[in-house]
This record gives structure tokens, C-alpha cells and sequence, in this order.
């Protein structure tokens, strides 16, 4: 009986805990923001987790660590469900102040929320309540001291409990769906660029099995950002400010940014958390407006050096001025590979600036650009430790062959893409176990802010194991270093090198 008490508890508890997250869905959903709660205290961890967190869940899931971390966060809440349940058969004041307890965290997570209403602060409470009544009910008969409590009124009971959770999180993700951008994404019609970008020439992509392609699709680019749910920015009623520091204040609406000249720019883009031989780095054209004389058009005191961009979410990134009068490629984007920018890269706006770390430069979700100083404002990432100023280093990997990867003596192909903007590549070489550098042979070069393919063939490669390493000399002349660093603070450096097995 003891046993079965306590499997009921248990039960009991993960029942209540669903009813929870259901009700708290169902009246986020009403909200202006339509965040449930379980999301608004993702977002929160995201905000508060150390750095080695940060990093360890980027190396481990890569841009699954958001999907990692929201598995993560359901099954804490699980765990702690069930134990709710199995003390509130003894006690169930335990298990109700236990549920409170999280209502609580989701009130202060989601009063946190940029633009929250009371619908999302008064959705956790609401969750808490209906969890709080169905676990008292689902543990009654251990309350009142009847253990032969018939077990069909118990799976009744909790039958009902499960049916209306499930109704519930229906309604509630119906209701958060009716905020999406991807109607107001496909009625957009891209102009055509006052200066459109050269075709790409044949031999700018190698076409070697396992080398990644010179342009990275739009559905394998790397998303890396701090929202769990990809925002939804609908074009109407969005505008563009332009603020801070200026002579005028600017408002742009989506037709308005459309209506100003536009250009094309091929330009490499590469995530701050990259490691050595790293995936989180890809080419993409993009269509956009030239970000400085936009900003020239604002008038722009002679005291700013930092652009901050601002997202709908609140998050900041900042920019030296500097790197904008350098003559780099520098967009308030709308377009990327020749379609309106994809929700999760950013629709309906972006920032892309050639040469500069993601985290100082590719705010997505763009809604507010402000200029200001360096001294005077720290955004998102520097306030966590992060350099203020992080140019891209440069950097080259090995795609094929494979790390461990088994190949047959002889000739063996190797190949990989090397990416310095926006100073581009001059040179990339392998070296082979302990031997000397050979020099790579380069594909076509499309522009100085973009990766560059390259191949080696390595002839009479001997049965056993070898290692290959690659590094690259940007077009400055300078090599990258083989020195070792991890992505903290400004970028990681090293060269790539893998081990493969020769049979």
C-alpha cells in the first residue's frame, strides 16, 4: 500500500504539474507578448547563466542548446512535480507551497519580459492555482485517510486533469501562434538593388563532396541569439528608429526602408563561440540598405563611437563607428540569398557588418539603432564580460576528410574554407603529421568578406594514422596564429587539425 501510495503521489504530482503549464499557456496566449511562462524562465536562465554554462551547452548542442535547454527545463520541472506529489500525500500543504513556489519564479521571469502585460504576469499565478487544485484533489483520499480509495476514481480524476491540460496547452499555443511573421513574410516583394553583387564565378565553389558550399543555404546557417522562441515581427506597424546621439531623429516603416537605395553584398559571418575547426560561421548574400549614410542622414555628433542596435526583445549590440567609415560593407538587411530575410535570421530587419563578431554587430529583429559611446553604454554581451571590439580572426577548417575518418592509401583529397574579412585569404596551407607547409590550391575569390574554399591533394598518403593541420594568411600578409584560445573573450585562435586513418 505504501508503495502504491507513493506511485500515486507521483503521478499525482506530474498531473498537477501539467495542469500548471497548461493554464499558464492558456493565459499567456491572451497576453500582448503571448509568452508562456515555462519560456518568459528560459529566457531568464539564458540571462543569468554563467559563462562556462554558456559555452559548454554551444559546444555540446551547437544551435540545438536552445532545444537543450528547454528539455532541460521540463524535466526539472518533472522531477520536482513528482517529488511535490509524493511528500503532498503525506503533507499537502508541502506539495501546494511547492507549486507556489514555481508560480512565483514565473511571476518574477515574466514581469521581466520586454512589453509584458498583466496577462502574461498573472499567467503563472493562474497556473499555479489550477495545479495547486488538481494535485489536492488527486491526493485526497491519502488525505482522508483512505487507502482503499477505489482506483478508478483516481484515474477519473486524473483522466480529467490530463484532458484538460492537454485542451488547455492546445488553446494557449493556438492563441501564441496567432502572432507569427510568416504571412507578412511572404507578401513581401523585394526591390531590386540599385547595385546588385557580381554572379558568383563557377570556380568560387569546388564542388567536392563533404566541402561545405560557398553559400551557406538559408536553412543550414547558424542561428545562435538568446531567445528560446524565435520572435515574430510582423512588417505592420513595425518601424525602424534611428536615435541617440543625433542631429534628427529617424523613423523608417518597412515601406520606407525598402524605398532607400538598396545594394547586394556576399559577406561571411562568424559566431564569437566558434571553436577551432567550428560550424558556426557561413556565407550568405544580402540585400540591405548602406548603414552609414543612414546614419549620416541622422547627423551624428562628433562624440559618438559605438552604434548600438537594438532588437524587439531588448537585446544590444554595439558597433565602433569606426568600422563603418573603414569602406567595409556594412546593411540594415531585408534580404538574405535572394529571399526577405528568414524569421529566424531576423525578418523583417537586421544589421550585417562585414569583419566584426556577430555578438558586437549582427543584431537581429532589428527595431532601434542608437549612437552613443563606448563609456557611456554596455551592451548585452560586454556587460557579461565579453570585449567591447571584437574583429573577426582569421581562421581556416578542415571539412573533408572527417576527423578519425578511414580513407584508402593513395591520393587522398582534403578540403576545407579559410574566411579573414573583410581582409580576405591569400594563402592557406596543410601540413601533414610533422612535415613541412604546402601550399594549398585556392578556389576563385569572390570578395574580401567572404570564406574562400581550398583543396589539397595529398598523394602517397601511407597506411596508418596521420594528422592533418591547415592555416591561412589573410590578405595583409598575416598568418594566423597557432597559438591556442578559447572563443572567451574576443574569438577563439589555433590552428585546425584533425587525425585520419590511412588503410
Amino acid at each position: 500500500m505504501e508503495r502504491a501510495s507513493t506511485s500515486r503521489g507521483a503521478i499525482a504530482g506530474l498531473v498537477a504539474g501539467g495542469v500548471a503549464l497548461a493554464v499558464g499557456e492558456l493565459v499567456a496566449g491572451v497576453g500582448r507578448t503571448r509568452r508562456a511562462p515555462v519560456i518568459a524562465v528560459g529566457d531568464l536562465v539564458i540571462e543569468h547563466v554563467p559563462r562556462a554554462v554558456k559555452d559548454f551547452a554551444i559546444d555540446t548542442f551547437g544551435t540545438a542548446d536552445k532545444v537543450a535547454l528547454l528539455v532541460g527545463i521540463y524535466a526539472v520541472i518533472s522531477l520536482a512535480a513528482a517529488g511535490l506529489g509524493m511528500a503532498a500525500v503525506r503533507r499537502a500543504w508541502i506539495g501546494v507551497a511547492g507549486i507556489g513556489l514555481f508560480g512565483a519564479v514565473g511571476v518574477y521571469a515574466a514581469a521581466r519580459v520586454a512589453g509584458a502585460g498583466v496577462a502574461e504576469v498573472v499567467a503563472p499565478i493562474a497556473g499555479a492555482a489550477a495545479g495547486a487544485g488538481a494535485l489536492v484533489l488527486l491526493v485526497r483520499p491519502w488525505l482522508a485517510e483512505a487507502p482503499s480509495e477505489d482506483r478508478r476514481r483516481f484515474l477519473q480524476v486524473a483522466g480529467a486533469a490530463i484532458g484538460v491540460a492537454v485542451i488547455g496547452a492546445s488553446i494557449g499555443r493556438f492563441l501564441q501562434a496567432r502572432v507569427s511573421a510568416a504571412a507578412s513574410r511572404l507578401a513581401v516583394v523585394l526591390p531590386r538593388p540599385a547595385r546588385p553583387a557580381p554572379a558568383i564565378p563557377a570556380g568560387a565553389d569546388l564542388g567536392i563532396d563533404g566541402l561545405s558550399p560557398f553559400v551557406t543555404p538559408n536553412g543550414d546557417f547558424y542561428r545562435i541569439d538568446v531567445n528560446l522562441i524565435v520572435p515574430q515581427v510582423p512588417t505592420d506597424g513595425w518601424t525602424l528608429r534611428v536615435a541617440g546621439r543625433v542631429d534628427r531623429q529617424l523613423m523608417l516603416s518597412y515601406d520606407d526602408l525598402l524605398r532607400r537605395p538598396m545594394v547586394e553584398e556576399d559577406i561571411t559571418l562568424a559566431c564569437v563561440s566558434n571553436e577551432v575547426g567550428g560550424r558556426l560561421v557561413g556565407t550568405a548574400r544580402w540585400l540591405g540598405t548602406p548603414l552609414l549614410p543612414l546614419l549620416e542622414e541622422a547627423g551624428i555628433d562628433p562624440a559618438v563611437d559605438q552604434v548600438v542596435g537594438r532588437a524587439v526583445d531588448g537585446f544590444t549590440v554595439g558597433l565602433p563607428l569606426a568600422a563603418l567609415r573603414d569602406g567595409r560593407p556594412a546593411l540594415v538587411a531585408v534580404g538574405m540569398n535572394g529571399e526577405p530575410l528568414p524569421i529566424r535570421h531576423g525578418f523583417p530587419a537586421r544589421l550585417v557588418v562585414a569583419g566584426l563578431y556577430g555578438y558586437v554587430s549582427a543584431t537581429k529583429w532589428l527595431q532601434e539603432i542608437e549612437l552613443t559611446s563606448f563609456a557611456d553604454f554596455d551592451p548585452y554581451w560586454i556587460r557579461r564580460g565579453w570585449a567591447a571590439e571584437a574583429p573577426i580572426k582569421t581562421a581556416s577548417r578542415i571539412d573533408t576528410p572527417r576527423g578519425l575518418q578511414r580513407v584508402a592509401a593513395g591520393t587522398v583529397p582534403v578540403a576545407g574554407v579559410a574566411w579573414a574579412p573583410p581582409h580576405g585569404i591569400e594563402r592557406v596551407e596543410l601540413q601533414i603529421d610533422d612535415g613541412a607547409w604546402q601550399p594549398c590550391e585556392l578556389a576563385t575569390a569572390v570578395a574580401d568578406t567572404t570564406w574562400r574554399q581550398w583543396q589539397f591533394r595529398w598523394e602517397d598518403a601511407s597506411p596508418g594514422r596521420h594528422q592533418l593541420t591547415v592555416r591561412a594568411t589573410d590578405g595583409t600578409g598575416a598568418t594566423q596564429t597557432g597559438d591556442r584560445a578559447a572563443p572567451f573573450p574576443d574569438g577563439a585562435t589555433g590552428w585546425h587539425s584533425l587525425a585520419v586513418i590511412v588503410e
